[in-house]
């Protein structure tokens, strides 16, 4: 080499190797490359740094350093800008030292540079911390735009901020489009600025612990005042359902706001305090987020493995599709390799949530099947678990869109059925194999009555209230028309079935025998039938004055049918009777019913009490 092209050589080789090398470990690397590669190249690079010069720098950077280490008062706007300059200094000190120590001088002057570096370090930890939280403290998070919020310009409210124990509780949010600068710019570029160094000098984890620790209080506070609490999974369970429904809307607010507001602004100011450090921005944030996630994902989980009583589904689905809805923003946010087993979690419990759903029906099956036919219902009326499971349905329908959804997923450890060959889906055939389970129940039921008719009326009643449900609705939608069409041929099989065993043997009284018989014979025995008609007639009207139909058109339906058929027949009779040789003009002192009468009686039928149809 030329001593000309030597001096050159000597910065070129750094050039390189700072160029080639991502890291600082990287850059010391390949400079060791060049040492290893040519034993003159080792010499001209280390015959630049001596030992006095070595002692010297670290001399000097030891005591700029060290006044600011030695401090305990915040450092300044302009004596941070000195402070790391030095730390600078001190870095690269260490950086062009490091492969230099197999010398046992400059070994040991590296040791004291490490030590001052990690000295250093500590100080800018406490610094970090500093800013973040005076930077904190200068924002009035509770009277600031979005998740925070509250209405607090009065003198009322002002007294009760002076109470130390007050928690402020937020506003509710109806605009997601917020996002929160919880630190002002110039607080965030000086935290970017301390934390380059720290990432420059190894210090990634202690940075971020710094950082993660302040912010994580702040979205703490931020859940609190919306009203959550931290529960425990078996606090949850313990609590009283009606405390738990509560408990449920306030977690739905607070999850809502911490995934479209808090979290997505703690992304943002991660981002902006390790601009060009993703790895540091992404560890900070998981440390940010992840207690207030696992504490609002452990609400869902305490929520899913509860019980599965047949009233907890429409909670139950609130706390889905909430879930369900947010998951775009868990794979969005949660979407690096700190943060992936936050995503991971938030999908499984809200799978578990939908096995939670399957089985609240699987529940509600059983609670049919168990429901027993012991007493029956006066006067043949609506049975309570017809009403029950109706209105359940049809509530649990308008959401039906959401049920879809969970009876098509896989079942997990529920078996559910699938959808048939007749192309219904999944859900369809859940409805239709309960309501099957409520006829059958409801069958069972009927034996109760020893009058057919009565058994008939019942039948009659519920069938008819049971479709009434299922029209116009997405229930009907689901079971479809054909379903509504059978269902309302039963009921009107269940009317031709109360007449026959009501009616038949009355009107089979006022059938005239035209056989050729003696006048006598026909008189007496038009007298012996009405004899009979009029104590048949007056049994049934007491007996069924009492029973019950509950929907208005078909208790007149039901009247004009009966009317429809008797009245004819009875008039009929009546002339009949009036015609014959031995009653004469004496007939209506036998005849206790005019066909007047016996409608105005026919129409005081089904009178029982009704009470409501809801």
């Amino acid at each position: 080499m030329s001593e000309n092209g030597e001096e050159k050589l000597i910065p070129v080789a750094r050039h390189i190797a700072k160029t080639i090398g991502h890291t600082d470990t990287m850059t010391d690397y390949i400079l060791k490359i060049f040492y290893n590669f040519d034993g003159r190249l080792r010499e001209k690079l280390t015959e630049k740094i001596s030992e006095d010069d070595v002692e010297q720098t670290l001399h000097s950077l030891h005591r700029q350093i060290s006044r600011y280490i030695s401090s305990d008062d915040p450092i300044s706007a302009d004596a941070s800008a000195e402070f790391l300059h030095s730390i600078d200094q001190l870095i690269a000190a260490v950086r062009d030292w490091t492969p230099l120590a197999d010398d046992k001088n400059i070994s040991s002057c590296l040791d004291r540079a490490e030590d001052l570096l990690q000295q250093s370090m500590f100080r800018l930890e406490d610094e970090f911390r500093i800013l973040v939280e005076r930077g904190a403290e200068s924002y009035d998070l509770t009277r600031g735009a979005g998740s925070t919020h509250l209405d607090s310009s009065d003198d009322e409210n002002d007294d009760v901020f002076e109470d130390e124990n007050f928690i402020p509780v937020a506003q509710p949010i109806t605009d997601y489009d917020i996002v929160i600068d919880a630190l002002p710019a110039s607080t965030i570029g000086d935290l970017h600025e301390i934390a380059k160094r720290m990432v420059a000098a190894g210090y990634v984890k202690e940075c971020s612990h710094a950082y993660s620790t302040c912010r994580r209080e702040f979205l703490e506070e931020s859940l609190s005042r919306l009203g959550l609490q931290k529960l425990s999974i078996d606090e949850v369970q313990r609590m009283q359902w009606t405390q738990l429904e509560d408990e449920i809307d306030k977690w739905i607010k607070a999850i809502n706001v911490a995934l479209r507001i808090l979290f997505p602004s703690e992304r943002r100011l991660c981002d902006r305090i390790f601009f060009g450090f993703s790895s540091a921005a992404d560890l900070s944030f998981m440390e940010v987020c992840r207690g207030s996630t696992i504490q609002l994902l452990n609400f869902a989980d305490a929520v899913a493995i509860g019980s599965r009583a047949p009233e907890r589904l429409f909670k139950v689905l609130d706390v889905y599709e909430t879930v369900r809805d947010l998951m775009p923003e868990f794979e969005l946010i949660f979407s690096d390799q700190y943060c992936v087993t936050l995503r991971n979690e938030a999908i499984t419990i809200w799978k578990r949530l939908g096995e939670v759903i399957r089985g609240i029906f699987m529940e509600l099956e059983n609670l049919i099947r168990r429901d027993p036919a012991k007493a029956a219902v006066p006067g043949g009326g609506l049975h309570p678990i017809t009403r029950y499971v109706m209105n359940y349905l049809r509530a649990a329908c308008r959401s039906r869109q959401t049920l879809e959804q969970v009876f098509e997923e896989p079942g997990g450890n529920i078996d559910y059925r699938k959808g048939d060959d007749r192309g219904l889906s999944s859900l369809a055939v859940q409805m239709a194999w309960i309501m099957e389970l409520l006829e059958s129940n409801l069958e069972a039921k009927s034996k109760i009555y020893r009058d057919t008719a009565l058994c008939s009326v019942f039948m009659m009643n519920n069938g008819r209230y049971i479709v009434d449900k299922v029209k116009d609705n997405e229930l009907g939608i689901l079971l479809g028309d054909d379903w509504i069409r059978k269902h309302t041929a039963k009921v009107r099989q269940y009317h031709v079935n109360y007449q026959r065993s009501s009616w038949s043997k009355v009107l089979g009284v006022l059938r005239v025998d035209n056989n050729s018989i003696s006048p006598n014979e026909a008189s007496k025995s038009l007298r012996e039938k009405l004899k009979l008609f009029n104590s048949y007639f007056e049994e049934i009207c007491k007996t069924q004055s009492s029973w019950v139909i509950f929907d208005e058109h078909l208790r007149e339906e039901l009247r004009n049918s009966v009317s429809g058929t008797l009245s004819p027949a009875y008039r009929n009779f009546i002339g009949r009777l009036q015609s014959a040789p031995d009653f004469g003009k004496h007939a209506d002192r036998y005849i206790r019913f005019s066909v007047e009468d016996l409608e105005a009686r026919i129409s005081e039928l089904f009178q029982g009490t009704r009470g409501g149809r809801r």
